[in-house]
């Protein structure tokens, strides 16, 4: 006789299906998040590398204030809070109040009898019952058993000791007890977790109100039930959601270094703005916009001295039913008279007299008065001017310097009749082509002609001006841009202003009182040189100052009215798609768009040889 049975009889063998060797070495996703070690002792659990310690509420005070959770849910700290909500029955909590009630009068009465002073404690209790037995008849209140667990997380000991120390500090100070789940961790960690059971089931009895005031969506955040997605409250991770058309005004500048993420933000708001029927236009320095432009339907204007697409300086803006052509001439006169100051590099009051006066018989020269329909009227051109300052005694040397924006290659920029159409939702203007001495002049005149088509009709719009630190070097452009940021609000427009170069912006005078017209700012990260200069204009603490240091692309802090958080700009998979800025990605995309042309030009031509 074998051990292993009878040799003479042959073994039945179980064939194994695929499908129980495929279940055997499945993984749950338990297993997934499960850490590689656990150990369980009675004050804390070891996961992996890192210590969990879980507590339970033992007691509140008399009162809970509203908010008074906020401390701890704000804390920038790694923990984990569960609350439990169990409700009573209201028939049943009524029949043990009354006995409660009984048995709290009953001892009043009997210190009476024997003479004793009145108890302050007895009394409270009376009257607390009878006020919630009363809210609970007339069912305004409800009574719940209520489970408030916290798991803090620790590297050692020593931290986990630290935090403990920092949390109960905090939670005493509004009168609110805690103690640890000693012998019951892992049951602790169980009720913490988000599956959705309560083991510990250490209950406190709370009636709506206080319950009320446990909300732990009460953290410092940006969200409102309008507007757009800017980012992720890096705090607490809710959501930074607001609407720039709420504010007192609807400007917003954006301080941050090269390489920051500032394009990138602008562009994913620009994105999410135009779903919500608001018209965007965009100075792009860099060309950073043309494949956002293409993808959205917008139009996109190359602005250069070879470019096709041309603005006459000289156009004049319809004056709307609240102004007269009067007002509307002279202002123009006027915006025309420091473009050739910046032009010509300054001017002396005698070439600005003369310059003034040079513009006006220009106009008359085409006809165009104050009494003249600027909507029917064919406006002059650099051309014409020059012809009427070449005849003006003292304007010889305006006219050389004029020459060159007259004659040879920079004629085709400026001394041509406007070509641009910007009747679209989304349109930009590039002038990365443009040479550095006339981004400046570039810039005026495309602010310019944006202001003259906003005033013709209300609509909500977006105005971009990236780079604004080169409008910022000449104090005609930068003034411009200061007008525009105050009287934005009147024609539903607002201005945003993005910019690097931080003490070229702040240097010019026009700086401070744009960034003070900002209801929105966001600053991103800095760099060492320029983060005390930060700091300083926007008033912020240290740690304020050493966040926008140490933040990583697309960070940095947002503020909004008196408001400001800690914030992460995050887009969706087809947003990035559309918005980057990345070298790598941009080739990768425009890879495929070559290989999808040829794709589509192969199927052209075997659809012709069928």
């Amino acid at each position: 006789m074998s051990l292993f049975g009878n040799k003479d009889k042959k073994q039945e063998i179980v064939p194994i299906l695929p499908q129980e060797i495929y279940e055997a070495g499945a993984l749950e996703l338990r297993d997934v998040l499960a850490p590689a070690a656990l150990k369980i002792t009675p004050s804390q659990l070891n996961l992996g590398e890192k210590i969990a310690r879980t507590f339970f509420v033992i007691s509140y005070p008399r009162y809970l204030s509203d908010n008074w959770f906020s401390p701890i849910i704000n804390l920038d700290r790694v923990f984990d809070i569960s609350i439990f909500i169990h409700p009573i029955d209201t028939g049943t909590v009524l029949k043990t109040f009354q006995k409660k009630v009984t048995e709290v009068q009953s001892q009043i009465h009997e210190r009476e009898e024997k003479g004793f002073i009145r108890d302050p404690v007895l009394e409270t209790a009376f009257q607390d019952l009878e006020d919630l037995r009363d809210k609970l008849q007339q069912a305004t209140e409800k009574l719940f058993d209520v489970g408030l667990y916290l798991t803090i997380y620790g590297a050692n000991d020593e931290e986990l000791d630290k935090f403990e120390t920092h949390i109960k500090s905090l939670l005493e100070s509004k009168l609110v007890y805690v103690k640890p789940a000693l012998f019951q961790q892992e049951e602790g960690f169980h009720s913490v977790i988000p599956t959705g059971t309560d083991e510990l089931l250490v209950h406190s009895k709370l009636n709506s109100s206080p319950l009320s005031s446990l909300f732990p969506f009460v953290s410092f955040d940006l969200t409102s039930d309008r507007g757009i997605l800017y980012g992720v409250n890096r705090h607490n991770s809710s959501l930074v959601l607001f609407d720039r058309f709420s504010l007192e005004n609807y400007n917003s500048i954006i301080f941050a270094k090269s390489g920051s993420g500032k394009s990138y933000a602008t562009k994913l708001e620009i994105l999410r703005t135009l779903m919500f029927d608001t018209e965007v236009i965009v100075i792009d320095p860099e060309k950073e916009y043309e494949y956002m432009a293409e993808a959205t339907g917008g139009r996109y204007f190359n602005i250069s001295l070879t470019s096709g697409h041309h603005i006459n300086p000289f156009d004049l803006p319809v004056p709307r039913e609240d102004e007269s052509t009067a007002d509307v001439l002279r202002s123009h006169v006027i915006n025309l008279v420091g473009l050739f100051r910046i032009m010509f590099g300054g001017i002396t009051p005698e070439e600005d007299a003369i310059i003034d006066r040079a513009i006006t018989e220009t106009y008359a020269m085409k006809d165009i008065t104050v009494e003249s329909n600027f909507a029917e009227v064919e406006p002059p051109i650099l051309g014409d001017f020059e012809l009427i300052l070449a005849g003006m005694e003292g304007a010889e040397g305006l006219v050389q310097r004029l020459t060159k924006y007259t004659k040879g290659t920079w004629s085709n920029f400026i001394n041509k009749p406007s070509n641009v159409d910007i009747n679209k939702k989304f349109v930009v203007f590039s002038v990365r082509d443009m040479e550095d001495e006339l981004k400046p002049v570039a810039m005026y005149i495309i602010t310019h002609f944006i202001w003259s088509s906003i005033r013709k009709e209300l609509r909500k719009r977006l105005l971009v001006i990236d780079e604004a630190w080169w409008m910022m070097k000449s104090e005609d452009t930068a003034s411009f841009l200061f007008s525009l940021a105050k009287r934005g609000r009147k024609y539903f427009l607002g201005i945003a202003t993005i910019t690097q170069d931080v003490e070229d912006f702040l240097r010019s005078p026009y700086g401070l009182p744009i960034i003070t017209n900002s209801s929105l700012q966001f600053l991103m990260k800095q760099s060492p040189s320029s983060v005390d200069m930060v700091q300083k204009t926007f008033n912020l603490t240290d740690e304020e100052k050493y966040l926008l240091l140490e933040s990583g692309v697309g960070e940095g802090i947002f503020f909004a009215g008196s408001k400001h958080v800690a914030i992460k700009v995050i887009a969706s998979y087809t947003e990035d798609q559309i918005i980057t800025s990345d070298p790598s990605q941009v080739l990768a995309i425009k890879k495929s768009k070559d290989e999808y042309a040829e794709f589509k030009k192969e199927q052209e031509v075997q659809e012709e040889k069928k």
